[in-house]
């Protein structure tokens, strides 16, 4: 999204509230010309609002998503407006196509004074351009100003181009809301994949940003990884001799990247955009003095290593919100940072009648700023009640202000149900479910050691993985341990290979946090599987927290619903650690695993390994910065 503390523009930026303005990405194409907003006097104190953006369409009714979202102000003098760009989409189940699939939507446009309430302002593409494929998607909209003219960066997820493949293209137009002329041709075409022989590498989700003279285009995805790129100076082309990595494969998407206080923060997303109510994608960042890296996280790991660094910025808290990701930051006239996202209401996930195609609507939150770092409203993550809005305009007075969460720390130790593994065998707490053979697993030197077994306790899954097993208290707790899962540190393929923890109701309910191994990349992963679903419902999604190594310290805080809650369930709150002292907080999985849950440790995902735990400590939980 255009961003007033983003780097410059690719193209020429204004100053907004001590920072510079650049423009969202993702446009093409010819729309139809909208007038700005003739706005009348404004209050000086911004509107309240509520998440999701309100994205009012021409008959009054709500546009249903506007994924991968990107806002830049107005450039021309006098223009009060703020412009939204979103990812092709369906916006209402009442459009209809002759043979009855939803009307898509490429790359639809709103405008706004408020940050908050917007209105439908037209496509950027009524038509695709030739090069992209008809049943392409036109993705991640970014845009920047330049030289009275605006540019329209997007990503195609297929081409008609030999050999096709996904591609970044632009369009330009002297308007935010077009007509957009599209460049006829990819800033950065398809290019192959240099481990998978005959496929391509995503190349998606554009940013741009500019240092001092020269400007860079940022894509690339999960298959293939994140990439820098120099643009020309028309900002039509990008020069692939300049080329760098950025981030690792198999990791992040979404690239947003935000300067702040002489520090270049990469913000990219992670996991599964789109899996309706257990969708776990999420907002993660590292920090560079340079433009192209390399870029570590809060605990000094890079996002290019195999055990892949990210500090989370943005992740589900308990709330219907889950899926919060893929960023861009725009600052109002306040100077307050502002985090423009996606999320999808897990009460609702998927446009009616249509299960499996999920919604994503817009969202927006204060973007804070602790110990040089991001966090989302003083550490709360995304808001679902009334709160302050931006100081949209000139002159108006902020109501918000940042209030950062203390974070949850071990209490008194229930010492009945921990286990530091001092003797030769397990304490008398725990059980089995679905015993191991005994010679798999030991306890000796202070430590539990266990094979991993080819299994997983995912149905249908055959066979399904053992549980080593005690009661979880009532009440609120927090369990922990510390594991080391002696896969190769980098390399692949393990997949799915890990050790860690679960707070299991059955072998379809549970949520789990474990150290594993996802292609060329260790990670810390949550998970939750439910059921039974109603049909076309996925069973199991995930999120990530922070990085792992030699041994990695996990932790799940368990919070009971409030008194008179009907049907929220107990909310899981995951937490990593490097080093037993600073932890990442990662997101939440509100669950009712029954009325008797039990913690539980595994070790599973392949033969061939042993996972390690140095202890298990089941403790209350107190509140602590």
């Amino acid at each position: 999204m255009f961003h007033p503390r983003r780097l410059g523009s690719l193209l020429a930026a204004v100053s907004v509230g001590g920072g510079l303005l650049l423009a969202p990405t993702g446009a093409t194409a010819a729309t139809p010309t909208a007038t700005p907003d003739v706005a009348p006097a404004h209050p000086l104190v911004p509107p309240m609002y509520r998440n999701p953006l309100q994205l009012t369409l021409p008959d009054g009714a709500q546009a249903q998503s506007c994924a991968d979202p990107f806002v830049i102000h107005g450039q021309s003098a006098g223009d009060r407006n703020w412009y939204l760009y979103c990812t092709s989409d369906a916006l209402t189940v009442n459009e209809k196509n002759p043979d009855g699939s939803l009307v898509i939507h490429n790359v639809p446009t709103f405008t706004s004074t408020d940050l908050t309430h917007w209105r439908y302002a037209g496509d950027a593409f009524p038509t695709k351009p030739s090069w992209v494929a008809p049943s392409a998607g036109m993705w991640a909209p970014d845009v920047v100003f330049r030289n009275g003219t605006y540019y329209l960066y997007y990503a195609a997820s297929d081409t008609t181009l030999p050999g096709g493949g996904s591609a970044v293209g632009v369009a330009t137009s002297t308007s935010p809301t077009g007509p957009w002329v599209d460049a006829g041709q990819p800033v950065v075409p398809p290019t192959d994949s240099p481990t998978t022989p005959g496929a391509r590498r995503w190349e998606f989700d554009p940013e741009v940003i500019s240092d001092g003279d020269t400007s860079y285009i940022y894509f690339g995805s999960y298959f293939g990884g994140v990439f820098a790129r120099q643009l020309s100076s028309d900002g039509l082309h990008s020069d692939p001799s300049s080329e760098t990595q950025i981030a690792i494969d198999n990791r992040y998407e979404g690239t947003s990247i935000v300067k702040h206080d002489g520090w270049y923060y990469f913000m990219g997303s992670a996991t599964n955009c789109c899996n309706g109510p257990l969708t776990g994608y999420a907002v993660f960042a590292a920090r560079s003095r340079s433009p192209l890296g390399p870029f570590v996280d809060r605990d000094g790991v890079s996002i290019l290593d195999s055990r892949v660094g990210g500090t989370p910025v943005l992740t589900q808290n308990g709330n219907r919100w889950v899926g919060t990701g893929h960023n861009a930051v725009v600052t109002d006239f306040a100077g307050q940072d502002w985090i423009v996202y996606h999320a999808v209401d897990q009460n609702d996930p998927y446009y009616a009648g249509n299960v499996g195609y999920t919604k994503r609507p817009g969202m927006i939150d204060p973007l804070d700023w602790l110990d040089g770092w991001p966090v989302v409203r003083g550490g709360r993550g995304p808001s679902d009640q009334p709160v302050p809005g931006p100081a949209a305009q000139p002159g108006e007075i902020p109501l918000y202000r940042a209030h950062f969460v203390n974070q949850p720390a071990p209490g008194a130790t229930m010492s009945g149900l921990s286990d530091g593994f001092d003797g030769s065998s397990l304490g008398s707490q725990w059980t089995w479910i679905r015993p191991p053979d005994p010679s798999t697993y030991s306890v000796a030197g202070s430590e539990f050691s266990w094979q991993t077994q080819a299994a997983d306790i995912h149905p249908p899954a055959t066979p399904l993985a053992s549980v080593l097993s005690e009661p979880a208290p009532s009440g609120d707790y927090m369990v922990e341990t510390k594991v080391a899962v002696d896969t190769p540190p980098s390399g692949c393929c393990q997949n799915y290979v890990q050790g860690g923890l679960v707070i299991y109701g059955d072998d379809g309910n549970y949520v789990k946090l474990a150290s594993v191994s996802i292609w060329n990349t260790r990670q810390t992963e949550f998970g939750d599987e439910q059921s039974p679903l109603p049909q076309g419902f996925p069973n199991y999604g995930n999120t990530v927290v922070g990085p792992v190594s030699d041994w990695t310290y996990l932790r799940i805080v368990a919070h009971q619903p409030p008194p008179g809650a009907a049907g929220s369930g107990v909310s899981y709150t995951a937490y990593t650690s490097l080093d037993g002292t600073h932890w990442d907080a990662g997101g939440t999985w509100t669950r009712d695993l029954g009325p008797n849950p039990k913690i539980g440790l595994i070790s599973m995902g392949g033969s061939g390994f042993t996972s390690h735990f140095a202890y298990v400590r089941v403790s209350a939980v107190r509140m602590a910065r």
